[in-house]
C-alpha cells in the first residue's frame, strides 16, 4: 500500500488546490510532536481514502523512512539540479515536519 502514499503525494505536487486543502487543515494544529500521528489521522488519511489512495500511519512512516534514507547520502557532492528539488522539499509529515517538543503552543 505504500504505492498509494507515493500516489497521494504525486497528486499533491501536481494539484495546488488539493496543497491548499491539506495546509488549510494543517494550520488549525500547533506543529507538535505529540499530536503529529493524530494530525496525519485527522488530515491526510481521510483525504487520502476520499481520493481513493488510502494508507496507514505505518505505511506512511515506512514511505518516509525509505525516501530520507535515500535522500541522505554521505559524502555524495550535490549535483546541478539537486538544489531545486531541496528548495522545493518541504519534509516529512511524521519524521520531522517542524514538530517539536514545546508544550507551552497548547496554551496560547
Amino acid at each position: 500500500m505504500t504505492e498509494n502514499v507515493s500516489r497521494f503525494f504525486e497528486r499533491c505536487d501536481a494539484d495546488p488546490a488539493l496543497r491548499a486543502r491539506i495546509d488549510e487543515a494543517v494550520a488549525c494544529y500547533p506543529g507538535s510532536l505529540e499530536i503529529r500521528e493524530s494530525l496525519v489521522q485527522a488530515v491526510l488519511l481521510p483525504i487520502a481514502a476520499e481520493l481513493g489512495l488510502p494508507f496507514t500511519v505505518d505505511e506512511l512512516r515506512a514511505y518516509e523512512t525509505r525516501k530520507k534514507l535515500s535522500r541522505v547520502k554521505p559524502d555524495t557532492p550535490i549535483t546541478e539540479g539537486d538544489e531545486d528539488e531541496d528548495a522545493d522539499f518541504e519534509g516529512y509529515w511524521l519524521l520531522d515536519r517542524g514538530w517539536e517538543n514545546d508544550v507551552s503552543i497548547f496554551n496560547r
